[in-house]
């Protein structure tokens, strides 16, 4: 039998993991994480694959449920950038070792981080989870 493990509440997820376990939600989170402010488009071209309806829909959803702010600026033409707000950035650390366990995970196809553009850095390097 094995070790009795502590047992943790999960009523904080109801709700939240409703949003965050939607396919593109963490590589959102991710993506704002590694660039700061970024606009729509912009997120649409890092992410490659997702469509303009689950973009909007994934931060809307994350911006209801406090991950992510929305800023409008009174220009022309209308300028709207997303960014993380602490929660957001709360969540991105902690999914950090998430991703070093797939990083390092010996079926992972390595090739997928050869697109990472130079400033990113790939999943494989060991300095990923030092603190910005």
């Amino acid at each position: 039998m094995p070790p009795k493990q502590p047992q943790t509440c999960l009523c904080p997820l109801k709700g939240i993991i409703d949003v965050i376990s939607k396919k593109w939600a963490l590589l959102i989170i991710n993506t704002l994480g590694n660039h700061g402010k970024l606009r729509f488009n912009k997120i649409m071209e890092t992410l490659q694959g997702i469509s303009p309806k689950t973009l909007s829909d994934t931060l809307k959803d994350l911006q209801t449920e406090g991950l992510i702010t929305r800023e409008s600026f009174a220009e022309i033409p209308p300028r709207v950038e997303y960014s993380l707000t602490n929660d957001g950035i709360e969540l991105r650390k902690s999914i950090i070792p998430l991703l070093e366990w797939t990083a390092n995970r010996s079926t992972i196809d390595k090739t997928r981080c050869a697109n990472c553009p130079p400033n990113i850095r790939a999943l494989n390097q060991t300095n990923l989870g030092e603190k910005e």
